[in-house]
């Protein structure tokens, strides 16, 4: 059976340090709207965009310029019946030196086509990945969401 997870590459002329330190800067490339740590193991953080999406989300593996993996401990989407996706999903980022490149494979593994949500978040991860977090590594700015101005706040409830 083919691997189904969400995933997508990135070759950048930058060296698996600047990768790694992009990666781990979450509020440099993915948005503005995370509240907590993201660059140390067992840092938990808060992501949210207005009333929409909302979860939350644990550091469990960080090789210094060669992987970084997170955990979803909650999550919640306003528009999918299932409140179930992406909890217990993880995100990983692959990080490779190939040749005078650096290679990071991203996937979000269990981001599968039968989520509800799945051709959204993919279109959102991969102009994440392949727009936001390539500018925040070569550029050193990326094109996070917006810090927002009301906080949106749910009440997370684990199981």
């Amino acid at each position: 059976m083919n691997n189904q997870n969400f995933a997508t590459t990135l070759l950048v002329d930058q060296n698996p340090e600047k990768a790694f330190n992009a990666i781990n800067n979450v509020r440099g490339w993915w948005s503005e709207n995370v509240e907590g740590g993201t660059n140390k193991l067992n840092d938990e953080f808060i992501y949210h965009y207005k009333d929409i999406h909302y979860c939350k989300i644990i550091v469990i593996e960080l090789v210094p310029n060669q992987k970084v993996v997170w955990l979803v401990l909650d999550n919640y989407f306003k528009f999918t019946e299932d409140k179930s996706e992406w909890k217990g999903t993880k995100i990983v980022f692959d990080i490779s030196q190939e040749g005078n490149q650096t290679k990071i494979g991203f996937r979000h593994e269990g981001l599968v086509p039968q989520y509800e949500c799945y051709e959204i978040c993919r279109e959102a991860w991969t102009n994440y990945i392949q727009n936001s977090l390539r500018n925040r590594i070569t550029t050193g700015k990326g094109n996070p969401t917006a810090k927002e101005d009301n906080a949106f706040e749910v009440q997370l409830v684990e199981k």
